[in-house]
């Protein structure tokens, strides 16, 4: 190793864990009790390189509410860790806290009831009964009854009966212990999964816990080709029948990859439970649901439909929908609201008219609402008028906050219009918001909203600032993000012609970071960063890694090119067959523009990017192999042809290279001249031209894009005398976001564009030395 590379390690790695030690908050939850103040609890996840995992802890606080209207929060003195715990849900009165640990092996999962001074009850569930309860942000669904009996939840299905064999040649069916010397298990049937993040997970099912008892049944009368997830209780009044409401996914024909695709068909089931018993001295189950009581899918004229909320007063059910994904095969789109009326005794009808709150935007005018696009809802979004909702929804670069009546569809923007900034809901108190803002160079900042009402009937918010322990960082940090700034670009479209719908041809965005004393004679270099997806966005928020390479001597530009989540559903379905070219030009186009503006060099420019980024990534270095000076590539798509056969997503293959109308195709086999065609839209295809040194960062475990992409690339540069560099984090999967596995990457990126952007020009290391 070089002395630079070595003293760029030593420097860089001491920065990124400076960088990599600021915790971030992932829940927050408030609780009043009488005569008592506010108080609240947040879940606070920070990464652990020792373990490679994210220890979670919790840090509590009172709420002082001052006569003057200001709010103050009173933080205890120190977090308390909660190892080993999976999830917490308050029930919904907030007298009681459920803790579940799902074990690490083959053990029992255990589910913990605490109340204010004690836990009261402990049970161990065992692998014969359910396996790991899903806490993956999509399946997962943990809801309590209104009156506290009782928790229904999503869990891995209990394990499959394998035969065992003794070795004179006998079996029987699951008679042994995995250990048992004298006998072995058959593997057993395989069983398909949903890809990516998911291998080797069970089927999700329902389940319902006594937590008198700790009596646990499996729900029945559900269709064994459904995954469920997202169940909630529906509103129940004493004397009617008892419902569940639960997202199911169908695995008919088979299982495609559901991590970061939306567009696999959902619909909302209802499911009724005969009786509930809640006398613990009673030997009956907590419940009973027989095979006559069918499921009942509420959601039959349309093909999607999930995150299903309930109002408080019980008369709506609200779901978001994602049926433009589902119905055009891209693996993201422009989301739907809508709304059911609940019946008053609580009992569903299939045939209930579905509203429409919120309908997908094709292309909306300047500074007008671009469509909803939310990667979830909160459990308890609602304000006191029963009918008005808070969502998070991605605004062109930006996450903001929106408040949705659900009878009327009026939507307002409630967070501050500056497009800088992302807003993100944590809890809310009352008619009053707690949520966390940031931009690509100031940390998160908790924000308590207050709704003030005018004359006029019109509502404005206000929004203060929350002093918090939690995002404290070095005053070495504090000090380089001090010297950074950033701000949204607006490029027009170069390619535009008559055949495309206008908003295919309305101008696209880009983050730009830099330094502040940024120099129009001495330029820092250019990394130029693209998103994944290519359904998906880069926003205006906090992100430790990005922050950390800016403050290193680099200036950044974040592309959101046509195609991407939050600009309208026309300009995202430009991309889908274009891929390759429309959306190389947008970000050639980028660059050219900061160029042109006097705020980047054209010969100190790199590149990175991950999955379809990285596909972008080895397209550009193929295409315009003079412009970039080194590339990072992380799990990159790089030969279509070859991905279709081992992908998770082969639909996705078709989609993004031959347009929607090719969502089907992959239930054939790929012919000869599909092949040829996916190869010629890959950049496999320019692999010939490139110039740029290339750092590969893949997934040993990735089923999205197999290392076998990456490695076919990074080969055929080697062999025509490239610089090429590869590590391989044998037990991550696409995303690479095990912390050993962050910490790693960005620090190579750091070397590796070092090496070729400063010390290849013979420059000072003095960026360094802060």
């Amino acid at each position: 190793m070089h002395k630079e590379a070595e003293d760029d390690y030593a420097r860089l790695s001491s920065l990124l864990q400076e960088f990599t030690s600021i915790p971030n908050i992932d829940k927050a939850w408030l609780f009043s009790s009488p005569g008592l103040h506010l108080q609240g609890m947040f879940a606070v996840s920070q990464s652990d390189l020792l373990t490679n995992t994210r220890r979670t802890s919790i840090m509590s606080c009172n709420i002082l509410k001052e006569r003057d209207s200001s709010v103050k929060f009173l933080w205890a003195p120190f977090p308390i860790e909660m190892s080993g715990v999976s999830m917490i849900v308050p029930s919904p009165s907030g007298s009681k806290l459920l803790v579940i640990r799902n074990p690490e092996n083959e053990a029992a999962c255990c589910f913990q009831i605490w109340s204010s001074s004690r836990m009261e009850k402990e049970f161990h569930i065992p692998q014969s009964l359910h396996g790991t309860v899903y806490n993956d942000g999509w399946f997962e669904g943990v809801s309590w009854n209104m009156n506290e009996t009782c928790v229904a939840y999503i869990a891995e299905g209990p394990s499959p009966a394998k035969l065992t064999f003794n070795g004179l040649g006998g079996y029987k069916i699951d008679g042994c212990a995995d250990k048992d010397s004298g006998y072995w298990k058959c593997q057993g049937d395989w069983e398909e999964d949903w890809g990516e993040t998911y291998a080797g997970k069970r089927q999700p099912a329902l389940f319902v816990i006594d937590i008198n008892s700790g009596e646990v049944q499996e729900v029945k009368g559900i269709d064994k080709s459904l995954s469920i997830g997202q169940v909630v209780w529906a509103p129940f009044t004493e004397g009617s029948e008892q419902y569940l409401v639960f997202v199911g996914w169908s695995s008919k024909p088979r299982k495609l990859g559901i991590k970061y695709c939306s567009n696999r068909p959902c619909a909302l089931y209802a499911v009724r439970l005969r009786a509930l018993h809640h006398e613990s001295k009673s030997n009956e189950p907590v419940l009973q649901s027989t095979e006559e009581f069918h499921v009942m899918n509420l959601t039959q004229t349309i093909s999607s439909a999930f995150f299903p909320r309930f109002s408080p007063d019980g008369k709506f059910l609200v779901f978001l929908s994602a049926r433009s994904a589902v119905d055009s095969g891209v693996h993201n789109a422009t989301n739907s609201l809508h709304r059911i009326d609940w019946l008053t005794n609580g009992k569903p009808f299939q045939s209930s008219k579905i509203y429409d709150i919120i309908p997908v935007v094709m292309c909306a005018e300047d500074g007008c609402f671009p469509g909803l696009y939310c990667t979830t809802i909160h459990s308890h979004p609602w304000l006191s008028d029963n009918c008005t909702m808070i969502i998070s929804s991605i605004w062109h670069s930006s996450e903001v906050l929106l408040s949705v009546n659900v009878l009327s569809g009026e939507i307002v923007h409630i967070s501050p219009a500056d497009p800088n900034f992302s807003w993100n809901l944590l809890t809310l108190d009352g008619n009053n918001i707690v949520a966390i803002s940031s931009s690509p160079v100031d940390f998160a900042q908790i924000r308590y909203g207050k709704a003030i009402k005018k004359e006029t009937n019109n509502t404005t918010w206000s929004w203060s600032n929350i002093s918090s322990p939690i995002f404290r960082c070095t005053d070495k940090v504090r000090s380089l993000l001090s010297s950074l700034q950033s701000s949204i670009l607006r490029i027009s479209v170069k390619d535009a012609h008559d055949g495309q719908t206008k908003g295919a041809t309305k101008p696209f965005e880009a983050i730009f970071v830099s330094s502040k004393t940024n120099s129009k004679i001495e330029f820092d270099p250019l990394i130029v960063i693209l998103h994944g997806g290519p359904q998906d966005v880069s926003l205006s928020y906090f992100s430790k890694y990005l922050a950390f390479l800016s403050t290193v001597g680099y200036s950044l530009l974040i592309v959101n090119y046509r195609g991407s989540l939050g600009f309208g559903e026309e300009a995202l379905q430009s991309l889908p067959g274009n891929v390759g070219s429309q959306d190389v030009n947008d970000v050639l186009s980028a660059i050219d523009h900061v160029i042109n503006l006097g705020l980047a060099s054209p010969s100190k420019i790199t590149v990175m990017g991950i999955s379809h980024g990285g596909f972008l990534t080895t397209q550009l270095i193929g295409q315009a192999p003079d412009k970039f000076v080194a590339a990072a590539a992380i799990n990159p798509v790089c030969n279509l042809a070859l991905m279709i056969g081992t992908t998770d997503i082969p639909d996705w293959c078709y989609v993004e290279a031959c347009g929607t109308t090719a969502r089907h195709c992959f239930t054939e086999p790929p012919s000869a001249d599909d092949l040829t065609l996916l190869y010629n839209k890959s950049p496999i295809s320019h692999v010939s031209k490139v110039k740029a040194p290339t750092l590969f960062l893949l997934g040993a475990r990735d089923v999205r894009v197999p290392i076998y992409d990456g490695l076919q690339y990074a080969r055929a540069l080697k062999e025509k005398g490239v610089d090429v560099k590869i590590i391989m984090f044998q037990n991550d999967v696409h995303a690479l976001k095990r912390p050993q596995s962050d910490m790693e990457s960005f620090l190579n990126i750091g070397v590796w564009f070092n090496k070729y952007c400063k010390y290849g020009a013979n420059e000072s290391q003095d960026f360094l030395k802060t």
